[in-house]
Order: C-alpha cells, then structure tokens, then sequence
C-alpha cells in the first residue's frame, strides 16, 4: 500500500501538504502536478498526520489515516487566549478527594485526549497503567513507605531533602502524604529504549492528562514520592506489573476534588534572560 493518497478531484494543488511537512517527505510539481512522494519519503515519515491536518479540502490522505476518520477542527469549541490563561492559572493540584470514583468512561476519556500529547519524533511512546480503589492504593502505598524508610537509611541527604523518613512516619499513623486518599493512581511508562523521548513523553502526556482532568471537573495531582519509589524499589514495578524493557516516568492520583478554590494564588514573576 502507497504511504499516501490524493484525491485528485478535491486537491486544488494548493501545496501546504508538502510545504508543512517536517520530513520533506511530499514532492509538488511531479508529471501531473499533484503532490508525490519525495525520493527517499518514506523512511523520513514519522507519521505525524500533518499532511491530512493542514489539507483544507480534505483531499490528502495517509496510510495510517484516512481524512474521513479524522474530525475537521470546530472553531466555535476553540477557547479564547482569556480562557486559556484562566485555565492553567486557576488549575490547582488536589490533595483531597471525595469518596466516589471517576467512572470508566471518565478515565477513558482524560486517557484519549493525553494521548494526543505531543512526542519526539511523533514516537507515541506512553503506555499508561490506571490502579482503582482505596485498598489497592493503600497497598502501594505500604510498598512506597517501606522504601522510603530503607532510601533514608541508606541517603541522609535525600532523607533530608524529600522528608522520607517524616513521611514515613505519618503514613504509619495513617495520615496519608503518599496517596492522598486518592481513588485513582495512573502511571505513565515507556520503553527504556527511547531515552529522553520517553521520559519527556511521559511527562508530558500526564500535563495533558492533569489539565483534562481540571476541565472535566475532576482533579489531579503528581505523586512524586511514588514516581520515586517505583524507580527505586523492584517489587513496586512488578506489582504494577511494567513490562520488561520499560520504565515507570511518572504518576497522578486522581479523583473528585474534595474542595473548591475561588481565587488564583499568586506565583513569583518569571526569571528572564531576553538576548
């Protein structure tokens, strides 16, 4: 099968296909004018579908997507610059939940639209694991608290840094810094073998994640001190079950927000160096 097609009756040999591509994989001005694969194209495709995005007729299609599956941009449902800032700067990380879950067609949709982060070289490298229920967090939760009590032993100065040992301590008292009484955790992990690419995949899915949440409602926050123990502690992956050759990058509780915020906290100005 082609890498791509064009319907020659839509395509009004317009070229944004070709001009757009970061792969230089579409040639304009063959026999017939109509844009061809460049010599070479398809080992530089990386399948990002901008070629099917930017054709206004709808003309441009790839082997990996049809112009027909992919929805045509609405721009009343585009938010306004206001709205976007009003967004990311009301945004809050929520440390208290109430009882109910998220429902399965909840999570499945916060999981869609992270999908949709970006990625280097379009690699897609996110593979997400989504634990539900208190008990079961509360079980992880145990494995991070004792991880956290040997990495104090063994890294003073981590301990010292991060407050393993405090927070250990509060977790055996059964107050909860680790979990949050969270009802959800979802985990974000890639291959090893993408390096830099999954790490940063990862994290930035979950910033997608995290600002889907806010959007629909519900809330997100980053546990960092299970993103540490799950790095660091062997039976915490294989309870999570990560597949060999992959990596945790990174975790989110999840849930209803227990509260609700009426104003946008101050933040420090940013530190600039304009050149």
């Amino acid at each position: 099968m082609e890498l791509f097609s064009v319907d020659k009756g839509k395509c009004d040999l317009c070229g944004l296909c070709a001009a757009d591509c970061p792969g230089f994989v579409i040639a304009m001005g063959g026999d017939d004018g109509f844009p061809s694969l460049a010599q070479g194209g398809e080992e530089r495709c990386i399948k990002c579908g901008h070629c099917v995005a930017i054709c206004p007729g709808g003309a441009f299609n790839h082997r990996m997507m049809d112009a027909r599956q992919c929805h045509e941009i609405d721009k009343a449902l585009m938010p306004s610059a206001q709205s976007v800032e009003h967004l990311l700067k009301s945004r809050r990380s929520i440390r208290a939940y109430k009882d109910a879950p998220l429902d399965r067609r909840a999570l499945e949709k916060l999981l869609d639209i992270a999908s949709y982060a970006p990625s280097g070289h379009n690699s897609q490298p996110v593979s997400w694991i989504v634990i539900s229920g208190r008990e079961e967090l509360k079980s992880l939760g145990d494995m991070v608290a004792g991880w956290m009590r040997s990495a104090a032993k063994e890294n003073p100065a981590l301990d010292s840094t991060m407050k393993l040992s405090m927070v250990a301590d509060a977790w055996s008292i059964g107050v909860d810094v680790i979990m949050r009484g969270a009802p959800h955790l979802v985990v974000a992990h890639a291959p090893r073998l993408y390096g830099p690419l999954g790490h940063e995949g990862c994290l930035i899915a979950l910033s997608y994640l995290e600002l889907a949440a806010y959007s629909l409602g519900a809330g997100a926050c980053w546990a960092g001190y299970f993103e540490m123990a799950a790095v660091g502690c062997q039976p915490l992956r294989q309870a999570l079950n990560i597949p060999e050759g992959n990596r945790p990058y990174g975790a989110m509780m999840l849930g209803w927000p227990k509260y609700k915020y009426s104003r946008i906290p101050m933040r420090k100005e940013a530190d600039v160096q304009w050149k």
